[in-house]
């Protein structure tokens, strides 16, 4: 069983990026955070700031996770990371968040249920807040980029809640989603079994490949 260990949520901040302003630079808070279905462009996690709408936030991106496992082995590279320095709400341990499975359902706590959608795909305001030149082709190349979560239960989360894991009945995990999306297309009919859980985008691609 696997532990949140900080809930990080983040306010509009200017960056210097296209975007010229982000809510990436999250921060652990303490207590309890509710977290609900979002609208388009909003964050699942009450407190949390969304600005760039238009490819972040919403139902199908309400919640990201990263492993506090996988920011440590960053810490070569990068040196030491804060929790949500990754602009993840949730950071986890003990839970293979590269090899969870896209569909499979997360009891966080009493009553949370998230359920994995999709890996995050790196851009350029992420590269801008690290301040590090090809980070977006260095993040896509270790192949460990955290999953998105949609709200399946809403309620409270907060740091030290244990994570129970409900996994589907096929192989098609966050890392293969990932190497299909953005460097291997030829991957994506790997993805069918998992169609009904991905976002629509992402299953119109998987359905045009196998067409």
């Amino acid at each position: 069983m696997g532990v949140i260990v900080s809930v990080n949520v983040g306010v509009e901040r200017p960056i210097l990026a296209k975007t010229g302003r982000s809510g990436i630079d999250k921060r652990p808070v303490d207590g309890p955070v509710a977290v609900g279905v979002p609208g388009t462009g909003d964050s699942g996690l009450a407190g949390d700031t969304i600005s760039d709408v238009e490819h972040h936030g919403g139902p199908d991106q309400a919640v990201y996770a990263y492993a506090r496992e996988d920011l440590d082995a960053w810490g070569p590279t990068l040196g030491p990371l804060h929790d949500g320095v990754f602009g993840e709400n949730l950071t986890t341990r003990g839970l293979d968040v590269t090899g969870a499975r896209i569909g499979e359902r997360w009891r966080i706590g009493d009553g949370v249920v998230l359920q994995v959608t999709v890996p995050r795909i790196p851009c350029r305001t992420f590269a801008a807040w690290l301040d590090r030149n090809g980070w977006v082709k260095e993040f896509t190349a270790a192949a460990v980029p955290g999953a998105y979560l949609r709200v399946v239960e809403p309620g409270e989360v907060r740091a030290g809640d244990p994570v129970a894991v409900e996994r589907p009945d096929h192989d098609v995990t966050v890392g293969l989603a990932f190497r299909a999306v953005m460097t291997t297309p030829e991957l994506l009919p790997d993805l069918v079994p998992a169609l009904d859980a991905l976002p629509d985008d992402v299953a119109e691609r998987v359905l045009r490949r196998v067409r």
